[in-house]
């Protein structure tokens, strides 16, 4: 077969995203590659198609042997012939799959590093015939990165020993210091560099100023309503990390802890739940994570600062896999820069290590402070120009006001000085506001000129104007003095009045949060009634072949068959994701469930039994012809939702009937497409083998058009042609 058959015909999507064809092609013909993909943006493909068409095993390196199971079989799931070695396989297994190698049963082979790099493993495998080697998660071969793993910088070996294998190395982030230290460690100096986008546009970033980070936690997941969904918390220390999933749980929330001070044992039952059960948060310091391939994480929250960009982008990433919509949310506050700093100026890292991440620390403090598009200031830091703003972070949702903030930041600054800049923000905002207590009376502070000149701010006023002035440089914490504030060389203008200075207006509350939510969390009535039933059927499956439920279909499959409902193993095949295996094992199971939902409830489309499956009867239910004589009133769509209190969905379905009866005109709906537009898209519909099918013209048009628009220009074809 080839590359973009096995694609539909084994993984069940319809055509490859950006560039994974060409660097599947470039490793098919010899080439050695650096692939920096994001999370969830295919990289696995671009080795498991060569790995499929090229003779021989593909060797892929992974530092995850608790994960290594889940990878395989969700391949076999596909029909894929793959397997694993590491330390957890008892003797008899290490012996089958090693006649499996000799006798050329295999497509991929999982090993960790450490195993690869024993000399007997080594021996064997220059008696095996190798497709490629594929070296996964390769940014822990740099010092630079947040991953390191010092085995990693031994993995050149593989260019030396096996000089005519081709090479894969994929990443899912690397700024220029770890992307250097890639191809120097790996010998990839000749390797193709495929950088992908970075931007995940499903995900929605949002940074608020941290109070009480537990108490805002929760708040987020509540108006978030992450109820049942699964999610990741950060937290900077072991301590944080247990006190954090202990009080979630109190609250009602299914959180697991997870950290290296942990029982082993105890850890990979927590990972595996996490992985394998529904609605599991964990909540981890940075040990957690990587190689998590859990599509459906519809969170990631960090109550503590990372420690750079490239940590940042990498733990978010973690969320919305699927494609669907998820949340990036983070408390922030000016005691994790303190922490951030001691722990980096504590270690005993030489100082170009301890300089740059220094610089990774003021990267992401800048991030943190900025006014403009987050995900334009994040792709930059990774090279990536992003022209528009994105529309789909808090500083795009809801536009920060500033405020001139430079007599507030000459009073700060002033007073850094006048106390012999050896105080933390709380004594110092004291001495602003003219607060008279022991300590500030035993150093005769309140004598000094800046002592109550702060009083028109509060409190958390004044820790926002240091907060701020930290992050841009002008003031710089002294953490050998215990948090201590001390003015920076390019504070010195602000204090002579030279250069002005607006600062964010912090806002506790937003009155809008996020504007983005999935397709499958407006499901209501009969749909949400499916919805479940299909995710249960799901969950069985998983529980009896004792692999998580994502490995049977994804989240984004189950919506789907919500919105399409196939009703024929053809039809099943045109959902993304259904290769010819898991056709043949799952799609009469899920077919029959929709039918005994049809029995049950009923349905608003009856198929005549006439070959062509666009040969249909639509039947207007009672409460779709209540939505079609509001709107042939003149009420809006938006009033009707709130007038009759459905979802969009619903009302949009009973929209589309009326298309279809003829008691509508498609212009009347859909009123801001243009006419080219609209035949673009039935000339899309027209072309597929079956118009039952809205996913692959979704796909072919990037998400441009939303499935309620499809709908709609679908029912207005099938009204012409009947």
């Amino acid at each position: 077969m080839s590359p973009a058959e096995i694609l539909h015909q084994i993984f069940g999507y319809q055509k490859f995203r950006g560039e994974q064809e060409q660097i599947i092609q470039h490793i098919l013909a010899g080439g050695d590659a650096l692939v920096l993909m994001p999370t969830g943006g295919g990289k696995s493909l671009c080795y498991q198609i060569p790995a499929m068409l090229r003779s021989g095993v593909a060797v892929v390196v992974s530092p995850l042997i608790a994960l290594m199971h889940d990878q395989v079989i969700a391949l076999q799931q596909y029909g894929i012939k793959a397997a694993y070695l590491n330390s957890t396989l008892n003797y008899d297994q290490v012996r089958i799959i090693s006649n499996q190698l000799r006798q050329k049963e295999l497509d991929l082979l999982y090993v960790s590093p450490e195993k690869l790099l024993t000399p007997r493993f080594l021996d064997f495998l220059d008696q095996t015939e190798i497709a490629l080697f594929a070296i996964d998660e390769v940014h822990c071969v740099s010092q630079w990165g947040h991953d390191f793993r010092p085995e990693y910088t031994q993995l050149t070996v593989l260019h030396q020993r096996f000089p005519t294998i081709p090479r894969i190395a994929v990443t899912a982030t690397a700024d220029e210091p770890t992307k250097r230290d890639i191809i120097t460690h790996l010998g990839l100096d000749n390797a193709k560099i495929f950088t992908a986008s970075f931007d995940r546009p499903n995900i929605c970033y949002r940074i608020v100023q941290k109070q009480n980070a537990k108490t805002q936690l929760l708040e987020f997941l509540q108006a978030e309503k992450h109820h049942n969904d699964a999610g990741i918390v950060y937290c900077l220390s072991r301590k944080r990390v247990d006190e954090t999933a202990k009080w979630l749980t109190q609250q009602g929330w299914q959180a697991l802890p997870y950290h290296a001070g942990m029982d082993n044992k105890l850890r990979e039952q927590h990972q595996m739940r996490f992985l394998r059960e529904e609605g599991v948060i964990i909540v981890a310091t940075v040990a957690f994570g990587m190689g998590i391939d859990k599509p459906n994480v519809r969170f990631v929250a960090h109550i503590d600062l990372p420690k750079s960009l490239e940590a940042y982008y990498q733990e978010t990433g973690r969320a919305g896999r699927d494609g669907l919509p998820a949340n990036a949310w983070m408390a922030y506050g000016l005691q994790d820069v303190v922490m951030l700093k001691h722990m980096v100026d504590s270690s005993e890292a030489d100082e170009q290590h301890k300089r740059i991440e220094q610089h990774k620390l003021k990267a992401i403090l800048g991030y943190c402070e900025i006014t403009t598009c987050r995900r334009q200031v994040l792709l930059n830091y990774f090279g990536e120009n992003l022209v528009n703003i994105c529309g789909n972070c808090d500083t795009c949702i809801e536009p920060v006001a500033t405020w001139d903030g430079t007599e507030a930041s000459q009073k700060a600054l002033s007073c850094i000085y006048r106390t012999e800049q050896r105080f933390g923000v709380q004594y110092l905002i004291d001495v602003l506001l003219g607060k008279t207590n022991d300590r500030i009376k035993k150093f005769r502070h309140n004598k000094v000129s800046t002592f109550g000149i702060g009083k028109e701010l509060s409190s958390n006023q004044w820790h926002s104007v240091f907060r701020q002035l930290v992050a841009r440089g002008f003031i710089a914490v002294d953490v050998e003095g215990y948090g201590g504030l001390r003015l920076t060389e390019s504070s010195r203008p602000i204090l002579r009045g030279e250069t002005p200075i607006f600062l964010r207006k912090d806002i506790s509350k937003r009155s809008k949060v996020y504007g983005r939510t999935s397709q499958w969390r407006s499901f209501s009535g009969n749909d949400k009634i499916l919805w479940d039933t299909l995710a249960n059927k799901r969950l069985g499956l998983a529980n009896s072949q004792n692999v998580p439920p994502y490995v049977i279909f994804h989240d984004s499959t189950l919506e789907d068959i919500v919105l399409q409902q196939p009703q024929t193993l053809a039809e099943f095949a045109n959902l993304s994701g259904v290769g010819a295996k898991k056709l043949e094992h799952y799609g009469q199971i899920f077919i029959d469930l929709l039918n005994e939902h049809t029995t049950k409830y009923g349905n608003q489309v009856i198929e005549k039994p006439i070959n062509s499956t666009i040969d249909r009867v639509a039947v207007v239910s009672e409460s779709a012809e209540v939505t079609i004589g509001l709107f042939n009133q003149g009420s809006s769509i938006e009033d009707i939702i709130i007038e009759r209190n459905l979802k969009s969905t619903t009302i949009y379905g009973h929209l589309v009937l009326g298309i279809e009866a003829g008691q509508l005109e498609l212009q009347q709906v859909i009123t801001n497409l243009k006419e080219p537009e609209i035949n673009e898209i039935e000339d899309q519909f027209l072309s597929q083998e079956s118009m039952d099918a809205l996913k692959p013209v979704f796909d072919y048009f990037d998400g441009i058009y939303n499935y309620d628009i499809l709908r709609c220009v679908r029912a207005s074809i099938l009204y012409r042609i009947k």
